[in-house]
């Protein structure tokens, strides 16, 4: 596949990143010399210094014959032109552009970018989708990542074991002998920040961050198995009134019981953010300040969201807000130099929307029968579901007979609504949607397995 990606920023990067190493052709365009200069000495790419919206950069980069152009440079207008001028001048078949500005995702506006006048055909707005990521994380409390899939059918939930984890030194293969009711698929391991599929014999150990599938209906047994009984927030401070803040506090103002608190260190944005809020308290002033944090209610908070656009504001502003006694940290951090410190810091959540956005770009990309993408561990391996067609190598087979490789683990299979959690005899049959994790170098044949085979037609 060749693609065409505008910008080389985080989320550009590692589009590319991803991209490259699925051996497609990928071409990068951007203003800064410094950042293509990064992408030249990291990645095995085409890129050069360009206006990614001119006609003569987007030649040059091969849009003429490109499957696929991805517009994510730090200006909404930039994006959307690029977008136009490869369907008017290049017509390239899909084209994928982020959009920040509130203001032209405004469904009033929605006519903005049909066929007829600028033809997006994937827009994504990270403050969007980060919002709708925390929101998934406080409404499963005492988890690191809550993933919905098959219609919320199954969910893929991430959680750090602590000294008190009632599993921890089991091998995987006799956690449902000893917890008969623990109906689960482990299916990624994070420890000391290195990331493994695990086997059968392997076992968790206090400090590992833990992924796994399970039925919707069993996430609050297995979270209890794992040690993780919190309740839900009823009481939240959010610091930082940008567009995620916003959003964020728009969804909870909707949520019986929920008492939502914003601080925002900007007069004119605390103003807006009221006019927007009616029914969530602004308090204007610095999250770092002590008098703010104990005006905004902080000694009877239960969680505090710190998304502010500066790391180390959200970071300081958590590690304050526990201090004062909050009970669970959200922060949101864009450098990947803070990952390491986070555990270590009392931080309990981290999000990052470059994996955030990066996850729902790539789940356009994908080809076959993939209905939805979700990258983890800074793109070790990605969270997939996908519909198993009859032509596929999968339908017909067990778990046992498909001798599958060791970079990937099938998690769950959604049957005519019914949840199966697989084992080794279990059959996968035609239009079953197989919830799978795969390493990042194991994509490619992933895709192979759900794609349509031409003589089905």
């Amino acid at each position: 596949m060749k693609v065409v990606i505008c910008g080389a920023g985080q989320v550009g990067f590692n589009i590319a990143r991803y991209l490259s190493l699925e051996n497609n052709d990928v071409t990068v365009i951007d203003q800064s010399p410094e950042l293509i200069g990064k992408i030249n000495d990291s990645l095995d790419v085409q890129a050069f210094v360009g206006h990614a919206s001119h006609p003569d950069a987007l030649e040059r980069a091969g849009a003429e014959d490109a499957d696929m152009l991805i517009a994510v440079t730090f200006a909404d207008e930039v994006n959307m032109v690029a977008c136009q001028v490869a369907h008017s001048l290049f017509a390239v078949p899909t084209k994928i552009a982020r959009v920040r500005h509130q203001s032209y995702l405004n469904p009033v506006w929605a006519d903005l970018f049909s066929r007829d006048n600028m033809p997006i055909d994937v827009i994504i707005s990270p403050e969007v989708e980060v919002a709708r990521a925390i929101r998934r994380r406080l409404t499963v409390p005492g988890t690191l990542d809550m993933i919905p899939l098959a219609e919320d059918k199954v969910r893929v939930i991430g959680v750090r074991c602590m000294e008190s984890c009632p599993i921890i030194n089991t091998p995987l293969r006799q956690l449902t002998e000893l917890f008969p009711e623990l109906s689960i698929v482990v299916v990624c391991v994070i420890r000391d920040d290195a990331p493994f599929i695990p086997s059968a014999d392997d076992h968790m150990l206090p400090g590992d961050e833990v992924y796994f599938v399970a039925d919707t209906n069993h996430v609050s047994r297995a979270l209890s198995a794992f040690g993780h009984e919190e309740e839900e927030a009823h009481r939240i401070i959010i610091i930082g009134g940008g567009n995620i803040g916003m959003t964020l506090a728009q969804e909870l103002e909707t949520e019986a019981g929920v008492t939502v608190r914003l601080i925002e260190i900007s007069k004119e944005r605390a103003r807006q953010v009221a006019e927007a809020l009616p029914s969530t308290n602004i308090i204007l002033g610095d999250a770092l300040d002590a008098e703010i944090l104990d005006e905004a209610g902080v000694s009877s908070a239960d969680t505090v969201v710190a998304v502010s656009d500066d790391d180390e504001t959200n970071i300081l502003a958590s590690l304050l807000a526990k201090r004062y006694g909050v009970e669970r940290a959200v922060t949101l951090i864009n450098s990947t130099a803070y990952a390491p410190l986070i555990t270590t810091l009392g931080i309990d959540v981290a999000v990052s929307p470059r994996t955030i956005t990066v996850s729902t770009i790539l789940q356009h990309v994908r080809r076959g029968r993939i209905r939805s993408v979700h990258s983890l561990a800074d793109g070790y391996a990605e969270v997939i579901e996908a519909e198993a067609m009859e032509t596929s190598p999968l339908a017909g087979n067990t778990l046992r007979e498909l001798h599958l490789p060791a970079d990937v683990i099938i998690g769950a299979l959604v049957r005519d609504g019914e949840v199966l959690i697989p084992r080794a005899d279990t059959m996968i049959e035609h239009n079953d949607d197989v919830i799978l994790l795969a390493a990042a170098r194991a994509v490619k044949k992933v895709e192979k397995l759900f794609s349509v085979q031409l003589e089905y037609f």
